[in-house]
């Protein structure tokens, strides 16, 4: 019989019933109200304020508006929950005020656990046989707890220590309901400033990712792959899968060495946090460029870091595939943005759909932010996370330009592209890493045009 340990006191339990479809698509059809009305009500009283009143208020109102969205969406988990950590995770690239972001950064926050009978149970019902018969031990409090899962460490009969990670019950059944109210909810309010088609175009891009984070089969399948690519690289670890112990609903993987970020920040030498950085972004310049396979989940929780450095890479559900050629076009117009070079850079963005129509203000405000986007690719060895470095201050202005034009739209390639490009500079400021990023885009970025040209691609080292 397996050892689960005490019983588990560890946190305040999730209530045993999840919202039913029903009420998770009142509770956000009440979210979208209340924000609707909250601006409708500021719109009505700047009638009678001058503009230094009316800008304090409507900050006002995006933080309350803020709170209520992160309060929702941590309360109903699921999709709801998912999508909201990802809009915390771009809060920085987003025309919100800083306290709308520190807001939302709440969702980032480990959800309340699912009590262990439920986990037990479903378990049970997925692997077909009693958990003493699975496992030779099984805690009972989770490692963690996330919108989709949660994690447990157990035992195998052979004494491999392995995660187990259980689906949420249910969890599937939301997501069509949550991101209908969520895209109302954006639409309804002055949260996100978009035309409808390209919120359905990033919804439909979302909504593919997150069927694919509820299949653990499809899971274990991405980490398989990872394991090809990366199998005998000593700057990353990547789990081995078990598959007696996986189905679509249990996913039973080694369980890594490492620590969290926060702990490794505590202990790490500088070298070390120099080596975790620059790793962490050659991994994502490779995975775009050349395996066009990209690890897109950059939440802090999903890496653990060795004393040395060395990377393990957790949670592969989130995985984005690129085609060889707009990877290559995408490339193109990085490489011609550090470059100065305008007019290639115009040109290829509209290739990849990042640009329509002819208005020469849109094109201009799309180029300013490249502009300031490409300044750590220009400058040689950059410092990341340094008192004076200044990227964000630099490109919220123009972000907040660009948003205007409806002419400037999001591929929906780049989602995820960017989400993780987002994520991965927010843990590059906390190790403080310092690299010659112009030199790392160009070599995965040629590689790519070349691969796609049929030429050779360049030899790195």
């Amino acid at each position: 019989m397996p050892d689960r340990g005490p019983d588990p006191s560890y946190a305040r339990p999730m209530s045993d019933r999840s919202p039913s479809r029903l009420a998770r698509l009142a509770r956000l059809g009440g979210l979208t109200g209340r924000i609707s009305t909250s601006y409708l009500g500021e719109r009505v009283r700047d009638l009678f304020r001058d503009s230094d009143e009316s800008e304090e208020a409507l900050r006002r109102a995006h933080i309350d508006n803020a709170t209520r969205v992160a309060e929702t969406l941590g309360q109903l988990k699921g999709a709801a929950m998912k999508l909201g950590q990802s809009m915390a995770i771009a809060a920085s690239s987003l025309d919100l005020p800083d306290e709308v972001a520190g807001v939302l950064s709440k969702l980032n926050a480990e959800a309340e656990p699912i009590p262990f009978p439920r986990i037990e149970a479903s378990c049970e019902a997925s692997l077909e046989k009693p958990l003493d018969e699975l496992f030779a031990t099984f805690a009972p409090a989770p490692i963690g707890t996330a919108s989709l899962g949660q994690a447990h460490a157990a035992t195998l009969p052979d004494g491999t220590d392995v995660v187990v990670k259980v689906l949420h019950d249910g969890i599937e059944k939301s997501v069509d309901t949550d991101l209908f109210a969520l895209k109302t909810v954006l639409l309804g309010s002055r949260v996100m400033r978009r035309d409808k088609s390209e919120m359905d175009a990033a919804f439909d891009e979302v909504r593919e990712r997150l069927e694919e984070e509820l299949d653990y089969l499809h899971e274990a399948a991405n980490i398989h792959t990872f394991q090809q690519l990366y199998a005998d690289d000593p700057r990353v670890h990547i789990p081995r899968i078990h598959p007696a112990w996986c189905t679509d609903r249990v996913l039973t993987m080694d369980r890594m060495p490492g620590m969290p970020l926060d702990r490794f920040l505590e202990v790490a030498t500088p070298e070390a946090r120099q080596r975790a950085g620059v790793t962490l972004a050659q991994l994502y310049y490779e995975m775009a460029f050349r395996h066009r396979t990209l690890h897109a989940d950059p939440h802090p929780g999903n890496y653990l870091f060795e004393e040395d450095g060395t990377v393990s890479l957790l949670d592969f559900g989130c995985v984005k595939r690129f085609d060889e050629f707009w990877i290559a076009n995408y490339a193109r117009a990085a490489l011609a943005g550090v470059a100065g070079d305008k007019a290639t850079f115009l040109g290829y963005i509209r290739r990849i759909d990042g640009l329509h129509g002819d208005d020469p203000r849109a094109a201009d405000a799309i180029w300013r932010f490249a502009d300031a986007l490409s300044g750590p690719y220009r400058s040689g060895e950059y410092a990341i996370g340094t008192h004076d470095e200044s990227i964000i201050e630099r490109l919220r202005p123009v972000i907040t330009e660009m948003v205007r034009y409806p002419e400037i739209t999001m591929p929906r390639d780049v989602i995820y592209l960017h989400r993780s490009l987002g994520g991965l500079y927010a843990i590059a400021r906390r190790l403080h890493v310092t690299h010659d990023w112009g030199a790392l885009l160009r070599e995965h970025a040629e590689w790519a045009v070349a691969k796609a040209e049929g030429r050779r691609p360049p030899v790195t080292c």
